[in-house]
């Protein structure tokens, strides 16, 4: 009945719950002072005598003090324990004024117990009042919206104070918390009580919880993923918190709760950079990006900004790609950035813009990298990932630039597929070059997949899950490595600084994932259940599609085992065999003439003899030349 009540006192006008709470104040304040009489007498009707004049003088003390410690300018429905000091405050401010005033005028028959009794039934009066308030808007709130029960893992001060943001959401209702620390449990936080963690499978069953929330900020990778392995086996949705940094400061709000980012599944801790080796090729230094709009060659923009160039060049073909680097990088960072169209094909372009801004470091990033994309496009592939780096390459040595580094792909390795043997090539061309170069020093810098690129698997199974499935996997045993975006950007850099020319780098990419496990994490992490021949109901199927044109089950970062340590932990330098500088400009001036003839199977040829390692899986596939002509 007073849920019903309060329902249209909580959707008046702000100002008018600030006049009731004023006025409600104004009752109260006389009525606790009859109270402390009554308390003190042990009567209902106790003798006043000159105590009359408090009921007047109490109210006029304690609503100014009250007024100037902002309490009529607390929301109720979040009102916290610092409301309840800022009532103890007032009461007591208010509470000594009246003694004060009742001394200097005189007043008589009033015990002095009088005030001190006031003093705590004010307190509790007041306080009360708001805290039955805010009660009787929880009650409301969780009638008027049917919110998902969750449970948050977590009962430091994030989770306290995301418990006390959630309370008034109308997604999410905070049931219980769960916590490692033993000296937390059973105690009651925020009207929560703090479990252990083996409680959890009860807790889910017994108390209808829809998710589970992470509210760990400080965690490393390496314990969240290994509190994903306990929350795996459970039937709920598991999703993580935005840290209380990242809500205070505004960046984030409580619709930013979101599902568990990648990292946390392999649990891999990024290695602290060296700071030495990431400002040594770029800081003060004239530095160029190709392929800028690119997920790698935006992640190597975004670090290179921050270590202050004297100036960005971002070089790219694509315009929306290089407009929205560049515009992100004008709004967020004060590095000075010239944008510039272009195709690393083109040698004069190329020669004029090293010139003219006197470029020092170059890292090349633009390629073709998607495997059946480049299967299905054999010339333009050869055209980009060859061509492109053997002119990029011969302008910066022709230019005086200091230092180009080439990013590379473990698919480079004994490769199966011309995308692969594009990339080989172009590292042998860089070896090459570098053997005969007194100017640039060249390196090249290896690695596997990184999470959240474009054509990774990551983003492609998470929008799968969101459409209800199938996940569609090439093959059940495929096993890849994977790193984030910004780790490899900052291994690139570093790597890059250690070169003395020719050095291949390959990073150390920690273990291999299995895709068809990485899928089933996901699918039973978002609540679901795979649907298999065990499981005929459950809710995502994995489907195995084949292994498309190219694709190996596994990658690999070494082609041989002559492997050195560098002096970062996560980097390696590669002994590879060579070929020499004549016999590749020969292969070069083949590409060039059958690309002009426009014959892939010629051209995937002469890519074999230059990358004797190339063992192709498939038959050419280049999409233009398997069409019939049009007559």
């Amino acid at each position: 009945m007073l849920t019903k009540l309060s329902k249209p006192l909580f959707q008046l006008p702000r100002w008018q719950k600030r006049f009731l709470l004023l006025t409600l104040d104004c009752l109260l304040i006389p009525f606790a002072i009859w109270a402390s009489f009554a308390l003190r007498y042990s009567t209902w009707t106790p003798p006043l005598n000159d105590g009359v004049w408090l009921f007047i003088l109490a109210p006029l003390f304690a609503v100014p003090v009250f007024i100037r410690l902002g309490l009529y300018r607390a929301i109720i429905r979040y009102i916290t324990g610092d409301a309840m000091i800022a009532v103890l405050h007032g009461v007591t401010l208010s509470t000594m004024a009246l003694s004060l005033i009742s001394t200097l005028i005189r007043l008589e028959g009033i015990p002095r117990s009088i005030y001190i009794i006031y003093w705590g039934t004010a307190f509790l009066l007041i306080g009360g009042s708001r805290y039955w308030m805010r009660r009787q808007f929880q009650r409301l709130h969780n009638r008027q919206y049917d919110r998902t029960r969750i449970i948050i893992y977590g009962a430091g001060n994030s989770g306290m104070q995301l418990a006390t943001a959630l309370s008034s959401s109308t997604e999410f209702r905070p049931v219980a918390l769960i916590d490692d620390n033993p000296t937390l449990h059973k105690a009651n936080i925020q009207g929560l009580k703090v479990h252990a963690p083996d409680e959890l499978p009860s807790l889910v069953e017994s108390l209808d919880v829809g998710q589970i929330l992470l509210a760990l900020p400080s965690a490393s990778h390496a314990r969240r993923k290994e509190i994903l392995q306990t929350l795996e086996p459970l039937p709920v949705q598991v999703r993580t918190l935005p840290s209380i940094t990242d809500l205070v400061d505004g960046n984030l709000t409580l619709g930013d709760i979101r599902d568990i980012p990648i990292e946390d599944l392999l649990g891999r801790d990024p290695i602290p950079p060296n700071t030495q080796l990431l400002q040594a090729n770029i800081t003060d230094k004239i530095v160029m990006v190709t392929g800028a709009g690119g997920s790698i060659g935006s992640e190597l923009c975004r670090q290179i900004a921050k270590l202050s160039p004297s100036q960005l060049l971002l070089f790219e073909q694509s315009e929306f790609a290089l407009y929205t680097i560049d515009q992100e990088l004008r709004t967020e960072t004060h590095c000075p950035v010239i944008p510039l169209l272009g195709s690393v094909t083109d040698s004069g372009r190329m020669q004029q813009i090293l010139r003219t801004f006197g470029v020092q470091t170059i890292y090349h990033a633009a390629a073709y990298k998607h495997v059946p994309m480049v299967e299905h496009n054999v010339l333009e592939g050869i055209r980009n990932n060859v061509l492109g780096t053997w002119r990029t390459a011969q302008a910066a040595q022709q230019c005086g630039v200091e230092t180009f580094v080439l990013i590379s792909t473990d698919k480079a390795v004994r490769p199966t597929n011309t995308m692969g043997a594009t990339k080989r090539c172009a590292e042998l061309l860089l070896q090459a070059l570098a053997e005969e170069s007194k100017t640039t020093r060249f390196t090249m810098v290896r690695f596997g997949n990184v999470l959240g690129s474009s054509g990774s698997v990551v983003p492609l199974f998470c929008e799968q899950i969101r459409q209800g499935g199938p996940i569609t996997l090439t093959h059940s045993e495929i096993i890849r490595y994977f790193m984030t975006i910004p780790e490899a950007a900052q291994l690139v850099i570093q790597a890059g600084a250690m070169g003395e020319g020719g050095d291949v780098f390959v990073l150390d990419m920690g273990e291999p994932v299995r895709i068809y496990d990485l899928a089933k994490r996901m699918i039973k992490l978002s609540g679901l259940q795979v649907r298999d021949e065990q499981h005929p109901e459950g809710d995502i199927e994995i489907r195995v599609t084949g292994l498309r044109p190219g694709e190996k089950l596994y990658e690999e970062l070494l082609i041989g085992d002559n492997v050195l340590p560098t002096q970062h932990h996560r980097i390696l330098r590669a002994q590879e065999n060579q070929i020499s500088i004549d016999a590749l400009k020969s292969y070069v001036q083949q590409f060039e003439m059958l690309i002009a003839a426009q014959n892939p199977a010629a051209a995937r040829s002469v890519l074999q003899q230059a990358v004797q390692e190339f063992k192709p899986q498939c038959d050419v596939v280049d999409s233009l030349h398997r069409l019939p002509i049009a007559a």
